[in-house]
């Protein structure tokens, strides 16, 4: 099944750990509409500005595949609504470049600068709310000293 041109369900929902684990992955009709909408309205833009292929780290996230690798439990990830890119080690557009066309060009509800750098990303959360307004807002993940995360709203110009 394809959500949008360049996107098929199975890209979407794949996890090594629902594998080895044997969790469904597999979205109800709410979170595979929720899933269309952000690949028509973030993913496939994306694919097309770029003409090349736009790897997916994590994509659709069962409520039991959240909890195994340790999600927030209001991961939007779990409701078919972000995706995560990454780019490294792939021809193609940077991280960088992903997040700036994104920032630049896309209706979106969160876009996440994850951890790396001021030069690079290490990939790319990106969001899309099936219902309602987006929001736009911009963050960038950090790591204090006890390596716990959080998220600083995004200044870089």
């Amino acid at each position: 099944m394809k959500l949008s041109k360049n996107l098929s369900l199975a890209e979407f929902t794949r996890s090594q750990t629902a594998k080895r684990r044997g969790i469904d992955n597999t979205p109800d009709g709410d979170h595979l509409e929720a899933a269309k909408q952000l690949a028509e309205n973030i993913f496939q833009p994306i694919r097309e500005h770029f003409s090349k292929a736009i790897f997916i780290s994590s994509g659709y996230r069962s409520d039991a595949l959240n909890k195994a690798i340790g999600g927030s439990t209001t991961s939007q990830h779990s409701k078919g609504e972000a995706i995560d890119i990454d780019m490294d080690g792939h021809p193609g557009p940077s991280n960088t470049d992903v997040f700036e066309y994104i920032k630049d060009n896309l209706p979106f509800d969160q876009l996440i600068w994850e951890f790396g750098d001021d030069e690079k990303p290490d990939w790319v959360h990106v969001s899309y709310k099936a219902n309602g307004p987006q929001r736009g807002q911009i963050l960038r993940a950090k790591r204090n000293s006890a390596r716990k995360t959080y998220y600083e709203l995004w200044t870089k110009s």
